[in-house]
């Protein structure tokens, strides 16, 4: 079957209807998800029982770059800045040099093993060095694995920000491998420009993005949202026209503005897990259909071989190394290996040599893919036991709830008070959003003469207003008193000097 227009919302519907079913019906069993999607993508292809065709590696990248945005944007919306500054330094380190090195090591033994010139096995290497995010928050999310010391933001982190080292290295060897008299030497400036320009244009981007947000005033809850979408694409696109690594920049942009006090927070937060959910399964449907499974069999052995040193040998070594100035239990630093799951990165990054033409992309390609498969097969269904073999996992009821979980789920809190607004109060005439009011407390409800009003970040508080607040001890409504009650400084400071 060929997609046209007057079929491709048919068939895109049908496909996506099936993925959420199977994939709900099929979960119990332990089977990823994202393999799940895999597999109907493949079996609708035209080797598979759909006939669908589809061979065009622009598109398919294409969708998996705007899919890659919604994916990492999302996941960096989910962050807690508190979790991740203890692990900052091992995050960063390892999606950095743990990279760097799981290239290294495994296009060293690619370049043993086949027939590949150095430069094509390192490309190959690079293109599976990064962990990828969509793999790593589908499925530590899915389970709910409650992990000790950190270890869930020590994952995340990595896989999150590892895609920028991965796709710099992926150009760098690309370009080697079509320019052979090309310098080395140019990989590392465009590492440093890339990473050096996409983190800052993140911050710069978040601080721009949180500023937009809270100022502009739409007529519908709904547009904020949208809003954010279009934030989100001009700080990928900006940052890579200007030499950035827009991954790199939209991520730390997301996680700047998951830790910022936004209006309409909770509906932004609930419409990105929505979408990245539905661009996970997008994506992996399109790489499925672009697949041909009777182009991967002949590569079965030789890329099992490459799969399983790369899980048991590459990355094993690159975590042990990178983490080696840090005191960390050492099944901490097993687990941690184990999670370095592979899924739609790779695959998406191993269109770049299809793209380019070179001699052995179909074969890379394929290669890639397979890996990618077996990573998220072998890997990603034993998370659970292995964490319980090595003990990293808190039992069921040490499980905490985090903010993030607080304002998606809407779970209560575990006492309320009321705060009448006196006329000296400092929060008059302030929108809540511009208060700082803690995050351990949530206003669920203003009472305004005979009026109740349901409150939003750009909802302005005004005399005589009773506030109901929800929070978990005295503690936080000290803090929510001070925040509510507190003079303005300057005021204060000219009738003090009057």
């Amino acid at each position: 079957m060929n997609l046209t227009i007057e079929n491709i919302l048919l068939v895109g519907s049908i496909l996506l209807f099936i993925s959420i079913i199977v994939g709900k019906t099929t979960y119990k069993f332990g089977v990823p998800t994202l393999i799940l999607f895999l597999a109907i993508g493949m079996l609708a292809g035209s080797d598979g029982i759909g006939g669908i065709l589809f061979d065009d590696p622009k598109i398919a990248q294409l969708i998996g770059i705007v899919s890659l945005n919604f994916i990492l944007f999302s996941g960096g919306l989910d962050t807690n800045w508190n979790s991740l500054k203890p692990i900052l330094k091992e995050g960063i380190i390892l999606s950095t040099l743990g990279v760097l090195l799981t290239a290294l090591s495994l296009g060293t033994f690619v370049w043993f093993i086949t027939d590949f010139t150095i430069y094509e096995s390192m490309l190959l290497g690079s293109i599976v060095s990064s962990t990828d995010a969509a793999a790593v928050f589908s499925i530590l999310r899915s389970k709910s694995l409650a992990l000790k010391t950190n270890l869930r933001p020590t994952l995340e982190l990595e896989s999150g920000s590892n895609d920028p080292m991965a796709y710099v290295l992926t150009i760098a060897f690309l370009s080697l491998v079509i320019n052979q008299d090309q310098s080395i030497v140019s990989i590392i400036s465009l590492f440093f420009q890339q990473m050096i320009f996409g983190a800052i244009a993140g911050f710069a981007f978040g601080m721009l993005s949180k500023f937009i947000i809270n100022k502009i005033k739409l007529d519908f809850e709904g547009l904020y949202p949208v809003l954010v979408i279009a934030l989100m694409f001009i700080t990928f696109s900006a940052t890579d026209f200007v030499g950035g690594n827009g991954f790199l920049a939209i991520y730390i942009c997301a996680v700047y503005l998951g830790n910022q006090d936004l209006i309409h927070k909770k509906t932004i937060l609930k419409m990105y897990d929505g979408l990245a959910w539905l661009m996970q399964i997008v994506l992996f449907l399109t790489l499925g259909l672009l697949v041909f499974p009777s182009q991967i069999s002949p590569y079965v052995g030789i890329g099992l071989l490459i799969s399983l040193f790369l899980i048991v040998v590459a990355r094993p070594i690159s975590v042990f190394i990178s983490l080696i100035f840090f005191k960390m239990k050492l099944r901490r630093r097993f687990y941690i290996s184990w999670v370095g799951l592979r899924g739609g990165v790779p695959i998406v990054f191993a269109t770049y040599p299809l793209l380019a033409g070179i001699e052995k992309a179909n074969m890379i390609f394929n290669i890639v893919f397979f890996i990618s498969v077996t990573s998220v097969l072998i890997q990603g269904t034993t998370l659970s036991i292995f964490a319980k073999w090595l003990k990293v996992v808190l039992p069921g009821k040490s499980k905490k709830i985090t903010e993030i979980d607080q304002l998606i789920l809407d779970l209560p809190k575990s006492t309320l008070q009321e705060f009448v607004i006196l006329p000296d109060f400092f929060s008059v005439n302030k929108r809540i959003v511009d208060l700082n009011f803690p995050k351990s407390a949530f206003i669920i409800m203003i009472k305004r003469d005979k009026e109740y009003i349901r409150p939003g970040g750009s909802t302005g508080i005004k005399v005589n207003d009773i506030l109901m607040v929800l929070a978990d001890s005295e503690e936080d409504y000290v803090k929510v008193n001070e925040c509510l009650s507190k003079r303005n400084k300057a005021k204060k400071n000219r009738l003090d000097k009057e």
